[in-house]
């Protein structure tokens, strides 16, 4: 066997693990939302958003210091503060979706955030898209306004939480990608969580009788949001180790599982079924998502440079 065989044989085997990892991320990620919804008919999204950061702050920091010598750059830094505040808004903003409407309707809205991502990245980050592209994020919005309207009907303006979610992330995405030339992942990500810790905990103080929300706290909160924090922090590392084993390319279309693993979830454990016009604008969503990152791999190809212009 030549040596290029065996390398190409390498990476065919690393991509397949990364690829379990992000499906086994995207599968836990609507279950930790599932016990975070059942968490808001006791507790304030404020509250359960700052009980989840903590304590996934806390497991960043345990893998922080067993890897330490390994890891590069300040944890603590305006990127990292920048990023924290994102993190607290995409928090607070899809609890609170989450006490109003299905896990899946939510979820489906704010998977508009990759075609965001896109489009806020081209002014930021120079990464402008083509033609092609432009077109895609068009209609993955008209996609969001399909779930959007019926919805709004039947829960008001919380339909728009998933959006300014969506909104937060996509701009954390673009700071992680600044400030990842400089850091490691997992050093830039500890710092972002205790920011956001810390803005949380100033909203949950400003916004909390703290006496009546301790009388409210049983051991069975207590484990729900211990169980919460901990499949938050499990999802990270899930996902940064799927992203050590595999392209972003070949990882994208698996992130869309959350919407499959969401649905059965809120499913079996809420008893929603979205309507026909929500599932419609959910495909529409997703086609214009998988559109995307089909001409971003293309155009990242090493092709001849006329056929990547062409290309985008």
């Amino acid at each position: 066997m030549s040596a290029i065989t065996q390398i190409t044989l390498h990476k065919h085997a690393t991509a397949i693990v990364g690829m379990m990892a992000m499906s086994l991320a995207m599968l836990l990620l609507p279950m930790g939302d599932a016990v975070t919804k059942s968490l808001t008919s006791t507790l304030a999204p404020a509250q359960i958003a700052f009980f989840r950061a903590i304590i996934q702050a806390g497991l960043l920091a345990s893998a922080f210091l067993v890897m330490r010598r390994r890891l590069s750059g300040r944890a603590f830094s305006i990127w990292s503060f920048m990023s924290g505040q994102c993190v607290a808004v995409v928090s607070l903003g899809l609890i609170a979706a989450f006490k109003t409407m299905p896990i899946a309707t939510a979820i489906a809205i704010f998977f508009v955030e990759p075609l965001l991502l896109t489009l806020l990245a081209g002014f930021m980050l120079g990464e402008k898209p083509g033609p092609h592209r432009y077109v895609a994020i068009a209609v993955g919005m008209l996609g969001v306004l399909l779930i959007l309207r019926p919805n709004f009907a039947t829960f008001g303006p919380s339909v728009f939480l998933p959006v300014v979610a969506a909104v937060a992330y996509a701009l954390n995405m673009i700071v992680t990608r600044r400030a990842t030339r400089v850091a490691s992942a997992l050093s830039f990500q500890l710092g972002s969580a205790v920011f956001a810790s810390i803005t949380l905990s100033i909203i949950m103080l400003t916004t909390t009788d703290l006496f009546a929300m301790i009388e409210v706290i049983t051991l069975q909160i207590a484990l729900g949001l211990s169980g919460a924090g901990v499949l938050a922090a499990a999802t990270f590392l899930l996902i940064a180790y799927a992203f050590s084993q595999a392209e972003a390319s070949v990882l994208a279309p698996f992130q869309y599982l959350e919407i499959l693993g969401a649905t059965l979830i809120g499913f079996l454990a809420f008893g929603d079924v979205p309507d026909e016009i929500t599932i419609l604008g959910t495909f529409v969503i997703l086609g214009s998502g998988m559109y995307v990152f089909h001409r971003e791999r293309r155009a990242n190809m090493p092709v001849r440079r006329t056929q990547t212009r062409r290309d985008r």
